[in-house]
């Protein structure tokens, strides 16, 4: 299985991703920044790491990684928020480039600042 980005950005997405030779897809639900204890960070870089995590466990749970993520959708409180996600995006993601869109929407607990839902092949 390949996932090829098509025209990269340089900033951890592309404008598509081209998936050949796939066996399975995973679909993962909204991620939101909150641990299992149901603990929420008050910051936002802090709530855009766990998020993040979440759905690097969701990944993990299907035997796969961010290497096999082909698009994520950030849903975002506050349009504020966007100048400080490509940065922290980046320093998750490294060099994968899925596509990606980013909503800013009212979110489902108002303590939450983000949610991610992602999509992954393998």
């Amino acid at each position: 299985m390949t996932i090829q980005p098509i025209a990269p950005t340089g900033l951890a997405y592309a404008q598509a991703s081209l998936v050949s030779g796939a066996s399975r897809w995973l679909f993962v639900s909204g991620q939101v920044p909150e641990d299992p204890d149901g603990r929420i960070p008050d910051d936002y870089p802090s709530q855009y790491r766990l998020a993040w995590r979440n759905v690097e466990t969701q990944l993990h749970a299907a035997g796969m990684t961010f290497d096999n993520l082909v698009k994520a959708t950030i849903f975002l409180s506050d349009r504020a928020l966007i100048a400080q996600s490509g940065g922290l995006r980046q320093s998750i993601l490294g060099d994968r480039s899925p596509a990606l869109t980013i909503v800013i929407a009212g979110i489902y607990d108002s303590r939450w600042l983000l949610e991610i839902e992602a999509i992954a092949a393998a």
